[in-house]
């Protein structure tokens, strides 16, 4: 049985322009102790969906408007939400892109951490401040009996992030989402974080979601990825795969515009065009307008996501 299964979610925001369709027929699982990525531009839906499963899109003007997400036997989007308070922090957590906007600065960290503790296991506060200690430890910050007593403020971008890590896995949760958790850190901090993530994801066994733009990332650090565009996810497969093998044209896009040591800057490719917008789409497959390959049939309808072999998802129809 899979940890989680999102199936055909779609999330919609309702403006005076019209309705966004930011997540649209989404579909993927993730196994206990799985770390799976989900990468694509800025404003393809990636955020939305972690949301969307964390239960956290503001009504209004967003809604989840189709789809289930089955967690443990249950479909979150039919919870209450304080039966989903019980679930967010303990069962599922989530390290948000910027720490400084997810920590409240009026209350030291170890404050945060310990309410979260006392909430969902129930513990006595003195009880709460030593775990809280001993998890501070885990994500290796140093004298943490002093940091825990300091402000957001107070703390550095690298130890600001440390701390949130801290505070999503006080309660030991099933599921970990990582929402763009090293942006802004520069790359020493960034490399640090991930292999933190790492360590913490074998050592307690809990899967990981982890939501990125940067294809190098999601190569260290999963072991499954699904490529979004425009809403839909567009390819889904081992990492090993989706890296040697990419079969759908936005994923090959991608790939092409990393730069490395080894390519020539003249030779980098870049993917012409821009994201399509989400109140009136294109037609047909959401890529079309910006693919090489297009076809009529590219035109007229949405390829399904299906399975080319050995569990390669690719909605295409080239």
């Amino acid at each position: 049985m899979p940890l989680i299964d999102v199936q055909d979610l779609r999330t919609h925001f309702f403006t005076e322009d019209g309705v966004v369709q930011a997540v649209d027929r989404v579909s993927f699982q993730i196994e206990p102790g799985q770390k799976m990525g989900l990468v694509g531009e800025s404003g393809c839906g990636k955020s939305v969906t972690a949301l969307s499963i964390m239960r956290l899109i503001p009504d209004p003007p967003g809604k989840i408007v189709g789809g289930k997400i089955l967690f443990d036997g249950k479909d979150l989007v039919q919870l209450s939400q304080q039966e989903m308070r019980n679930i967010r922090g303990g069962s599922i957590s989530m390290i948000f892109q910027d720490p400084m906007t997810s920590l409240n600065p009026v209350f030291t960290v170890g404050d945060q951490i310990d309410e979260a503790i006392q909430l969902h296991q129930g513990l006595e506060p003195e009880e709460a401040r030593e775990k809280t200690i001993e998890i501070l430890e885990m994500v290796r910050i140093a004298n943490p009996e002093r940091i825990a007593d300091n402000y957001p403020h107070e703390l550095s971008g690298g130890m600001r992030q440390r701390c949130m890590i801290a505070m999503a896995l006080s309660c030991r949760p099933q599921l970990l989402i990582a929402d763009e958790p090293t942006t802004a850190l520069d790359v020493t901090i960034e490399a640090q974080i991930l292999e933190l993530i790492d360590d913490l994801n074998k050592r307690l066994n809990t899967a990981l979601l982890l939501i990125t733009h940067d294809m190098g990332v999601i190569a260290e650090t999963c072991e499954k990825v699904a490529v979004m565009y425009g809403g839909n996810i567009v390819e889904m497969a081992d990492a090993r795969t989706l890296f040697s093998d990419p079969q759908h044209p936005y994923t090959r896009g991608l790939l092409g515009s990393i730069p490395s040591l080894a390519v020539e800057k003249e030779n980098l490719k870049i993917i012409p065009g821009s994201v399509p917008d989400l109140i009136n789409p294109p037609s047909g497959c959401r890529f079309h307008p910006r693919c090489t390959y297009c076809k009529e049939p590219c035109k007229k309808s949405c390829p399904d996501l299906v399975d080319v072999g050995n569990g390669h998802y690719v909605a295409c129809f080239i």
